[in-house]
Order: structure tokens, then sequence, then C-alpha cells
């Protein structure tokens, strides 16, 4: 993304809560991952719970198709739900051969709570709130693994996994920085969001972002219990 103006909405956020942005953007699973040094294990229990999240983005990308404010923003954002529905459907697929979950298995996967928290949160944005408030929430989502992804390409990983270099190319600038790119823009230049209602929004989801890589790496044990 390009260097915005201090006073913009978007940089004010990230501004206000920059270290739990930092801890996202670098948490021990996306270093390691960028390494090749993630235990399989550990990237098993986040994509089978990743699937099971993007059931709920499908969701909400879809509102925001519905919720658009022109036929132009529209394209848009179905562009972004084919790009689930396809490419990282594919991978999905493949990953999960490759690291031995049935189709039993990921077909009947439960959400965690972390992952149904999650998920109801941005679908009640998506379905109670307008454009706006959805242009926000995806703004984080995208925005943090944008970044991420960015980071890693830049510093040159290219781990022994296959999975994991997909998994980085797949949130690099030449897939997410075009709709990112997008969402700053709207956040700051035209939507109609009162900075109160964004920076609930913003939070809740970088909180839920974060968390969803904790819940990943260090597992919820008690789920089971």
């Amino acid at each position: 993304m390009k260097d915005k103006d201090a006073g913009s909405l978007t940089q004010k956020l990230k501004n206000r809560y920059s270290s739990l942005w930092g801890d996202m953007t670098n948490h021990p699973f996306v270093d390691e991952m960028g390494k090749g040094a993630l235990p399989a294990v550990k990237f098993r229990r986040y994509f089978l719970q990743d699937y099971v999240f993007v059931n709920d983005l499908v969701a909400l990308t879809a509102q925001a198709i519905a919720k658009s404010p022109n036929l132009k923003v529209a394209s848009l954002f179905t562009d972004f739900l084919i790009g689930i529905l396809d490419p990282e459907n594919d991978l999905f697929l493949r990953a999960f051969d490759e690291l031995g979950v049935s189709e039993e298995e990921y077909t009947s996967v439960r959400a965690t709570p972390t992952t149904r928290a999650f998920g109801d949160f941005i679908v009640r944005t998506a379905l109670e709130g307008d454009f706006d408030d959805i242009a926000v929430l995806l703004y984080v989502t995208e925005g943090t693994y944008l970044e991420w992804g960015t980071r890693l390409l830049k510093e040159g990983a290219n781990p022994d996994i296959p999975i994991y270099r997909e998994w980085i190319d797949l949130h690099g600038p030449k897939v997410l920085g075009g709709l990112v790119q997008w969402l700053e823009d709207y956040i700051d230049n035209a939507a109609q969001i009162s900075e109160d209602r964004a920076d609930y929004i913003f939070h809740m989801s970088l909180r839920y972002e974060y968390l969803f890589w904790e819940a990943a790496y260090e597992g919820e044990g008690w789920f089971d219990d």
C-alpha cells in the first residue's frame, strides 16, 4: 500500500492499534511458515479452521456485492469472490490431500470457539451493517494478510514446503494489492462511516485475526474436553 497521510482514517486506525497489527502480521506462525519451519500439525490445524471460516468470508463478500454503491464496485468484489471460490478452494483441496486430511474430515470439521466467534462477527456485521462497515472489515482481513505476504516475499521467503510457498504467493501484492488499495482509498475518501464505528469494526476484526493465529499455533485443547 502507498504511504498515507497520518490524518487519514485508515492510518489513524493503524497507528492506534499498531502493536496489535504488528503482532498479527509478524506472528510466529507467519515467520515459521516463511522459513519452512512451521510444524505441519499447526498448519493443518490452521487450514482446517480457515476452510470453515471461508464460508463466512463468502457470505461477507456476497453482502459486499449486494450492498455495493454501483456496478463497478460490485464487479470488483465479484472478482474477489471468484478468487475465493476457485484458486483458493483448489489450493485447500490439494493441501488437504498433501496433509493427509480425508474428505470426510474436512467436510465435517467443527469450528473452534475462536473460528465461530470470528465468523459470527463478520456475518453479523455484513447482514446488519452497510457497505462502509463491510469495507472496513475487509480492509483488516485482507490488509493484514497482504502485509505479511508482501513482507515474506520481499524477504525472499522460499520454504521447501510447496503448500507454504503457495499460501504466501496467494497473499502477495499481485493478488491482494489492488483490492486492499481500493479499500483504503474508499475508506479514506468516500466512506460515510463515523470514526467511532470504524474503530470498533477495525479493532474487533484485528483482535480476531490475531486470535486466529494464536488458536492455530497454540491450539484450543479445552474445546475437545
